[in-house]
């Protein structure tokens, strides 16, 4: 049965409008929950779930700690009033427990203990009852009434909103955790390698690494890192992605060096050193993204300080993006800056672009790094990018991401005099 209009209106006054605005949505059924104990006059309040015989307590509010009533703690589904009020063997509403023989004869009813004691199912979409909401008081409590347990059942109706999102959360989490572990334990991640190009002596001076899944759905690759994020294997994702692109050292040539992706939180996990042990660092090449906010510059330092000290170099894309982006620049004192193709995009046209372009080039003079220029697509483009002194880039005019075999191919054939206006061709690097 619907609420009354004014039960909804006192029910919003309780949930919302002493709600800060600033609430997560984790915080709503605790903060309403105690908006709801205090209302209602009680000593404590709680959401439990029904599962597998027990009676779990989710959400609990108390005036005081009370050792029978815990966040996380069960105790037998049978001996509780949740489930005798949910078959029937118990009414909703209990002014006075003493008066009723059937709530003396639990012993929850010592332990709380219960004076009086409101409830009422939680019911999902689909009808089945998830558990119980509950006020207890420990003293008995001849006002409460049909308008109380009206409201209680308005809460129940939005802690099952809630409620049923957050299990359509943990059903997603579950079923990307599980197509992920096939990943992981799989063999469906391919490395393709996009060429970089010294401009200056027109030869490929190395690659980036670049993840490609070959299983459903099918999705680019930042979807499934960001997946993977979502249920802890991130870490795990990127080394496995890691672990297959280092057999590229064995087959591209000494000079040439092998760009990998990794975010702050790979970094941080320390797993690095064990991924590059025994590798040749002076070709290894880390690009850290900004994908994952970076706020701790010193735990990174200080994670790729053994590393860089024998020759590894560090990168850093997605600049251009604002202040953020500078203070990731700043705080990594990275050896390579890629100037990312929203800047590269129609350079050749647009003043603005060239004028950014040109400032992080002076940044970059000063600070004796290199620039790397991304997503170069036009001859036009590439004019403009040489005109500005920047001597690497990489885009699809120049060459697409190619397997193994093929990146290895390409640098035994990119050696080409500066001047052959040939060499610039994608049709000439494919």
């Amino acid at each position: 049965m619907s609420a009354a209009p004014n039960e909804i209106l006192m029910l919003n006054f309780l949930v919302e409008d002493k709600t800060p605005k600033s609430v997560s949505p984790d915080q709503i059924l605790p903060r309403a929950l105690r908006a709801l104990r205090i209302h209602l006059g009680m000593d404590v309040a709680f959401i439990s779930e029904l599962r597998s015989g027990r009676r779990i307590f989710r959400y609990v509010d108390g005036a005081r700690p009370n050792p029978a009533v815990q966040i996380g703690s069960s105790d037998p589904v049978e001996d509780t009033y949740c489930q005798r009020i949910v078959d029937g063997r118990l009414p909703e509403l209990i002014a006075d427990a003493a008066e009723l023989a059937a709530a003396q004869e639990l012993s929850f009813t010592r332990l709380v203990p219960v004076g009086s004691h409101l409830c009422v199912p939680i019911r999902l979409y689909d009808g089945s009852v998830f558990g119980t909401l509950t006020c207890i008081s420990s003293v008995a409590d001849r006002s409460l009434g049909a308008r109380d347990l009206s409201l209680m059942r308005v809460f129940a109706e939005m802690a099952a909103e809630h409620i049923e999102a957050d299990l359509q959360v943990e059903d997603e989490k579950h079923d990307l955790t599980r197509r992920l572990n096939a990943v992981l334990s799989g063999e469906p991640i391919s490395i393709a390698y996009q060429p970089v190009f010294n401009l200056k002596q027109a030869q490929v001076s190395g690659f980036e690494s670049l993840a490609r899944f070959t299983t459903t759905p099918m999705r680019s690759p930042d979807a499934w890192f960001a997946d993977a994020a979502r249920v802890g294997l991130d870490v795990a994702l990127e080394m496995k992605v890691i672990e297959k692109a280092l057999a590229s050292f064995t087959s591209l040539p000494s000079g040439i060096y092998v760009a990998f992706n990794v975010s702050p939180n790979m970094v941080i996990n320390g797993r690095l050193e064990h991924a590059f042990r025994s590798m040749p660092l002076s070709r290894v090449v880390l690009e850290v993204n900004e994908h994952v906010s970076i706020r701790e510059y010193d735990e990174i330092a200080k994670a790729m300080a053994p590393l860089r000290e024998q020759g590894l170099r560090v990168s850093v894309d997605d600049t251009g993006g604002g202040l953020s982006s500078f203070r990731h620049i700043v705080s990594l004192k990275p050896d390579i800056v890629k100037l990312p193709m929203s800047l590269t995009r129609n350079i050749d046209t647009d003043g603005a672009r060239r004028a950014l372009a040109s400032a992080l080039m002076q940044f970059a003079n000063e600070n004796q790094c290199t620039i790397v220029a991304e997503g170069v697509e036009t001859a036009g483009e590439l004019k403009a990018l040489r005109a500005l002194g920047i001597t690497r880039a990489q885009g699809y005019f120049l060459g697409r991401p190619v397997p193994l075999a093929a990146a290895a191919t390409l640098c035994r054939h990119s050696a080409a005099p500066e001047d052959n206006p040939e060499f610039f061709s994608s049709k000439t690097l494919q």
